[in-house]
Parts: structure tokens; C-alpha cells; sequence
């Protein structure tokens, strides 16, 4: 305060001083521009500083809504102390994991190479300044000793030391990483043809099954995810073999309806969570991702039409009406996270006491959430609050409460109802609001499943919001950008952007016809030949050719937080070469498939994603081409029973669509409707009457 003609004035604080990353547009860079750490963003500018100056590069990796992150960052990054250390050995470079999955995945990988366990976010790595070879990392380190690790200002002490002690151990050391980084790429033995089979599909059912958990469903002990490339793996073993695999369709509903009815969903306003910390998918880790909810929005609409189980309907629709009422911009994009904090503490947002809930319901509704949620029990988030979870069926909570079930699901409903009301007046989480093309096209492909399998034309008509978003924003010159925010397309598209942009316009082909959407497939279809194949020895690498020279230049096979880009790529050549006769898109993802062999030999369930590109590949689906009046033909698609496995695809083209591409220009209507139906490329001759089709619907 200073004195003004004798008026005490105060004086605003002035804003601490931005670093490097205040120029940025990720949301999580931008959450560390006041620290006092002389953050730089990757980039060339920052590499040469490190090569100038000698000073090994400290690489931090996280995104914005990492809880962790977060803790780390109030710990160690917003302290002085701590950022001096950090800025007088170091440059320090801050890394959006979501923008740059690129880097990302090459020191993810080189983490577990190091330290022999996963790693995770925030990644904390420390590369040589000459080449980015990271010569030790970990994830999470605290400020003090605990957890049996050391403080993060004395671990970068020590590293400082080390390096300069025993430099010609770690450039030993750094040759052999980098030599175990190629042969993470499964190159080929030379002069072996690999021979496909369905060895692999057989031993991942069973890998999977020593992995179940037959109590909570799920595989493996706390911390529990959800996988569900695994689970549509169990989906596709069920219908290609329902005699002999009824074991997996168990583990498929047992896992979905624990999920369904646990903490992992939100209970009040749909969605998945990231994940659960406990096994029983009670309490989860509070933040939500597009990139989980568009597979599951999936899994779930195609478990409900395997055996029509209404709670999986709820459920899909429940994760679709959240994804648009919160997730989807008014430009038609999809944001990609929800934090796990609120006002500074992790699942505040969600969070509930008993005497709150009964000030929001009804007596008669409190009852019914009393019986269906457990409120009634000790509470289950640190013994003070309640994360909705249901503890007992809406039958079992009707008998408890002596309705009848009608009566007690309407009680539910219009509670849940008045407490997300309730909660919509609470500080919410932060939303990133950058939007991504491969999270968007994984959300695009399970809302135009849904669409085919709920018949709900909402999630239609969001999925072509986001498409014609992506198309107008992120398509340039015959290239996808990456990311998207604030009017901003920025980055190379990476192999995950296209390969899963062209399963999701497969699939909105296969509800509603659009000529664009086939000819934009096939641009990317080559741009995914020209730019990622490797032609000599085969897969796809997950960056183009043109991209930034990094350490490791990788080839996913194995799923991670997604599937393979590799299986996406594969799945849909085959589909989309199967459907206009073009070669060079199947034998691009035969090639892939033999040199992802050994490793689907080794282990089989971790490429669950390659496994379903695999049976495509063995065995090619049935493809339906239906000519004919649009409205003409809706009774010949409804004459086809549902196909949650995706082994048949069906497109309808009107009849007045002339110059296709390849086989669908030989596929001209003939009369009303002309069915044509082809496994693979083996094609049987052209119905031109219903009944005769409906015949062969039968037995499809």
C-alpha cells in the first residue's frame, strides 16, 4: 500500500512472469507458463540450446488433465528452490502428450526399456544434449524422500553428478538403447515367409481368460482400465464361435455390467472415467477422455445388440448424451478431457455427503437411491463422502423398497435427474478444449455405430458435426493437421489421425451414403501408403516421411491407451480395398500383418487390435451393396439381422450415383433395388427381389 494525498491505495500484485510456454496453444503447456522453471516447448530452438550449451535436457511429459501432473507441478515446479536447480543444470522442456504422442511414445517406451516397468504421466526423462537419448527417467517423483523415492531437487542433483562421472558408461549405455529401440519395430527375419493363421486368435481367448477376473470382471488387480480392445476381442471370439466360446461372452457381459453399475461410470451424467483404483471399479480416477468414451460408447451399443440387454442401451446412450452435451464444441468438434480436479482437489465435482443428496430429492426418491447406491453403508470415498456406485439391482432396490419396478426406476430417474441438477451449480472441472483428430475419429466411429445399432439419429448427426469439422478445420492441402484450438490447426498428422479417420467415414458411409466421404477415405488411404508404409519390409510407421527427425522413428503393433494404429490402417485397407478392388490397399495390410506376426505369436492379447485386422485378413468379411431408392432399400437392410462384430458391411447407394471408383461402378442397379453380396472378392450373382434377399439374410 501506498499513501495517496492521504488515501491508503492498494496496489494489484503484479502477474508472476510467464516463461516460453505462455505462447503456446496447449492448455497443458499454458498451465505451466508462470512457473519459475525456464520451461521451452519441443522444439528446434530448444534442442540447439541444449547441443550449445552442453546442459542435458530435462524432458517433463503430461497433459492437462493428469492428477499427478498436477501434483508434481505444485510440488516441485511452482518452487524456487526446486526451479533453480532445474534451470542452472538443465534446459527443461514441457511436452503435451496429446499434441505430441510422437515423442511420447518414444520415450514411454524408452522409460520401460531403462527401468524394466511401464511408465506413465507425467514421464520424467533425462536426455544427452548432442541426440535427445535418454539415459535415465521415472514418472511421479515427490519433493521429499518417500514412497521409497528420493526428492526431485536431489534426483537432479545426483543426475548432474552421474553424467558427469561415468559419461562413457551412459554413451555405452545410450548405443544399446538405441539399438533396443529398432528392434522394438519387429523387423522381419529375412527370408522367412510368415504364415497367417488363427493360432493367434485361439491363444488370446485363452491368454485372456488367465488374466479375467471372474469377481468384478476386468482383467488384473487395481489399478483396473477398462481395455476394451480386449473386450472386443471377447466380442469377436463370441460371434465368429458361439458353440465353443461362450466363456468369452461371459467375460464380456460379467466386465460390462460390473463397469456399468460401478464408480468408473458416472452414475448422474454419463461417461467413463479413466480408470479404477480399487478392483472392484468403486472409485475411480476422476478425469474423463474422449479417447476412452468413444470405444466403450462402442462395445456397449454392440453388446446390446448381441443379446439386447437394455442396461448396455442405458449405458451407450448415457456416454453419448454426455459426449454432446459436454464434449462437442458449437464449431462440431469434440474437446478431448474433463480434469480429475475441482478447486484443487481430485473428484470434488462428483463427490456427495447424504445430507446434501436429501436436500436436492424427494423422500420417496431418496429411498430408491438409498437401496440402488448404498448410502444406507459406510461411505466409500475416504470414509467422508459418496461416489454413486450401485451396490444392488433397480429389481433388488424395488423389492427392498416395496414398489413395483416401473415405480422404482421412475423414483431413480427423476432423482438422479434432480442431482445432476444439482451438481450442474458446482465449480466444474477444467475442460481441454483442444480437439484432436484421431480421439475425434474414434468418437465418429462408435456415434455412428450407435446410430446403426440404438437408431438414434442424434448421434448421426454428431458425428457428422465433427466429421464436416474436421474436414473444414484440419484437412489441408491433401494433409490432416493433428490438433486443433482457439481457431488454430497445427502439427503433422501422426498415423493414429489417419487411420482412424478412415475407419470412422467406413463407418458413417455404412449408415448414411455421402460420395465425399468415399472419396475422402480413399485420399487418405494413400496418403497413408505414400507417407507411413514401410513398402520394403512392410507396416506402418507412426509418423510420415517428412516429419521432424526424432530419436526412434516407431511402428506401433501393440495397443497402449489406444489401439494400434497399425490394426485401424489394416482393418480399414482391407475393408476399403475389398470394396473397390484396389490391391495395393490389401497387400499394404497383408504386409503389416506378416511383420506384426512375431509379435502376435509372442503375445497375442497385447495386439488385440491387430488380431481383429487378422480375421479380416483370413478370413474377408461379407460386404452388401444395395442400389436402389434410399427409402426403397431401408426394408432390405432391415431384413439383416444386427452384426455387433463388424463382420459384415453394408452400403446403400442411390441409384442415380454414377463414376465410382473401381468394383462400386460395376455394382449398377438394375431394377427397384439390386443387392450385391461378395466375401471378399468372391461375389454371388445380383438379387433384384426381396424375398429371394431375405432368404439370404436368414442365414448371413
Amino acid at each position: 500500500a501506498s499513501s495517496v494525498l492521504g488515501f491508503a491505495v492498494m496496489r494489484a500484485p503484479p502477474d508472476p512472469p510467464s516463461n516460453r510456454l505462455a505462447a503456446e496453444t496447449s492448455p497443458y503447456l499454458r498451465q505451466h507458463a508462470t512457473n519459475p522453471v525456464a520451461w521451452w516447448p519441443w522444439s528446434e530452438s530448444a534442442l540447439n540450446q541444449a547441443r550449445t550449451t552442453g546442459k542435458p535436457i530435462l524432458l517433463s511429459i503430461g497433459y492437462s488433465a493428469c492428477h499427478w501432473c498436477h501434483v508434481m507441478a505444485n510440488e516441485s515446479f511452482e518452487d524456487p528452490a526446486t526451479a533453480a536447480v532445474m534451470n542452472e543444470h538443465f534446459i527443461n522442456i514441457k511436452v503435451d502428450r496429446e499434441e505430441r504422442p510422437d515423442i511420447d511414445k518414444i520415450y514411454q517406451l524408452a522409460h520401460q526399456l531403462l527401468v524394466q516397468r511401464p511408465g506413465g504421466w507425467p514421464l520424467t526423462m533425462f536426455l544427452m544434449p548432442e541426440d535427445q537419448t535418454p539415459f535415465f527417467g521415472g514418472t511421479y517423483f515427490p519433493p521429499e524422500p518417500r514412497y521409497g523415492m528420493p526428492a526431485f531437487k536431489e534426483l537432479c542433483l545426483r543426475v548432474v553428478d552421474f553424467l558427469a562421472e561415468h559419461g562413457s558408461d551412459i554413451h555405452r549405455q545410450n548405443h544399446a538403447l538405441r539399438e533396443a529401440l529398432l528392434l522394438t519395430n519387429d523387423a522381419p527375419t529375412p527370408g522367412v515367409q510368415p504364415a497367417l493363421s488363427e493360432l493367434a486368435l485361439e491363444k488370446a481367448t485363452e491368454e485372456l481368460g488367465r488374466v479375467f477376473d471372474p469377481t468384478h470382471g476386468g482383467f488384473g488387480r487395481a489399478p483396473k482400465f477398462p481395455h476394451p480392445t480386449h473386450l472386443e476381442r471377447l466380442l469377436r471370439a463370441y460371434v465368429s464361435a458361439p458353440e465353443t466360446a461362450s466363456n468369452a461372452k461371459h467375460m464380456l457381459s460379467h466386465t460390462l455390467s460390473n463397469m456399468a453399475d460401478g464408480g468408473i461410470y458416472d452414475q448422474i451424467g454419463g461417461g467413463f472415467f479413466r480408470y479404477s483404483v480399487d478392483d472392484e471399479w468403486t472409485i475411480p480416477h476422476f478425469e474423463k477422455m474422449l479417447y476412452d468414451n468413444g470405444p466403450l460408447l462402442g462395445l456397449y451399443t454392440a453388446a446390446y445388440a448381441l443379446d439386447g440387454n437394455q442396461n448396455f442401451r442405458d449405458i451407450a446412450l448415457g456416454v453419448a448424451r454426455w459426449v454432446i452435451r459436454e464434449m462437442q464444441s458449437a464449431e462440431g468438434g469434440y474437446y478431448s478431457t474433463l480434469d480429475a480436479d475441482a478447486e484443487g482437489e481430485e473428484g470434488k465435482f462428483y463427490l456427495w455427503n447424504t445430507s446434501e443428496i436429501a436436500t436436492h430429492v424427494t423422500t420417496e426418491e431418496l429411498s430408491v437411491l438409498t437401496a440402488r447406491f448404498g448410502l444406507d453403508r459406510p461411505a466409500n470415498f475416504e470414509d467422508t463422502a459418496w461416489h454413486l456406485r450401485a451396490v444392488q439391482s433397480v429389481e433388488a432396490a424395488a423389492q427392498a423398497t416395496s414398489l413395483e419396478w416401473e415405480s422404482a426406476q421412475a423414483r431413480l430417474t427423476s432423482g438422479l435427474a434432480a442431482l445432476f441438477e444439482a451438481r450442474e451449480h458446482r465449480v466444474r472441472p477444467e475442460r481441454d478444449e483442444k480437439v484432436l483428430v484421431s480421439w475425434n475419429a474414434l468418437m465418429i466411429t462408435a456415434m455412428a455405430r450407435g446410430t446403426r445399432y440404438l437408431g438414434n439419429e442424434d448421434l448421426l448427426r454428431s458425428a457428422e458435426l465433427a466429421r464436416d469439422f474436421l474436414f473444414r478445420e484440419m484437412w489441408s492441402n491433401g494433409r490432416l493437421h493433428a490438433t486443433y484450438i482457439a481457431g488454430q490447426a497445427r502439427l503433422n498428422g501422426y498415423l493414429d489421425d489417419y487411420a482412424f479417420l478412415l475407419e470412422a467415414l467406413l463407418e458413417l458411409l455404412s449408415v448414411r451414403w455421402r460420395r465425399n466421404d468415399l472419396d475422402w477415405a480413399i485420399q487418405i488411404a494413400n496418403v497413408l501408403l505414400e507417407q507411413f508404409e514401410d513398402p520394403a519390409e512392410g507396416g506402418f510407421f507412426f509418423t510420415a516421411n517428412d516429419h521432424e527427425r526424432l530419436l526412434h522413428r516407431s511402428m506401433p503393433f501393440m495397443d497402449d491407451a489406444l489401439p494400434a494404429g497399425n490394426a485401424a490402417a489394416c482393418r480399414s485397407l482391407l475393408r476399403l480395398g475389398h470394396l473397390i478392388g484396389d490391391p495395393r490397399y490389401l497387400e499394404a495390410a497383408r504386409r503389416s500383418l506378416e511383420r506384426a506376426w512375431a509379435g502376435l505369436l509372442r503375445a497375442p492379447h497385447a495386439h488385440s487390435a491387430m488380431l481383429h485386422a487378422l480375421e479380416d485378413c483370413l478370413a474377408p468379411p461379407a460386404f452388401v451393396i444395395l442400389r436402389g431408392d434410399i427409402d426403397a432399400t431401408r426394408s432390405w437392410r432391415e431384413a439383416l439381422a444386427p452384426d455387433p462384430s463388424g463382420r459384415r458391411y453394408v452400403l446403400t447407394i442411390p441409384s442415380d450415383e454414377s463414376e465410382l471408383p473401381g468394383l462400386l461402378n460395376e455394382r449398377a442397379p438394375r431394377g427397384h433395388v439390386t443387392a450385391y453380396v461378395c466375401n471378399g472378392l468372391a461375389c454371388e450373382a445380383p438379387q433384384t427381389e426381396l424375398d429371394a434377399f431375405r432368404a439370404y439374410a436368414s442365414n448371413a
